[in-house]
């Protein structure tokens, strides 16, 4: 599917749509150049699961977040300081993959090979202006 947003709402309300049909377990794969949408995504993401989404902010310098409160716990990656292939794996992921929560992974392009076969992709592209957005799953 592939769906254009006309601006940080309409990214923010797709996300939220999506996390209220989450489940524990699932991962959800965000990838696409920097300022494409995937932390508005992830904003909204955490607000579908009940979270306050002033509160999310990319993991960059640490790596992981995790928030708690919501109707699932959010595990919140960000790999962009990844440098090979292998460190995700490295540092447990998989303990959060199989866990009660959800995962969701910004720049998950970067460790793909190390991403559950059944993990959910949202790749970002920018659009025919400033505000718009293109969001293709799966």
């Amino acid at each position: 599917m592939k769906i254009t947003s006309r601006g940080i709402n309409d990214t923010f309300d797709f996300a939220k749509d999506i996390a209220a049909a989450a489940r524990p377990g699932g991962v959800y794969c965000l990838a696409g150049p920097l300022g494409s949408g995937k932390t508005v995504f992830a904003k909204g993401f955490a607000s579908g699961l009940g979270l306050r989404p002033e509160k999310i902010t990319s993991p960059t310098f640490a790596l992981l977040n995790i928030y708690n409160g919501g109707r699932l716990e959010l595990y919140h990656f960000d790999l962009y300081r990844l440098e090979k292939a292998g460190e995700f794996i490295n540092i447990g992921c998989e303990d959060y993959f199989y866990s009660n929560g959800v995962c969701l992974v910004e720049w998950a392009d970067r460790a793909a090979d190390d991403m559950p076969p059944d993990a959910e992709w949202f790749r970002f592209s920018y659009g025919g202006n400033e505000n718009e957005r293109i969001i293709e799953t799966g």
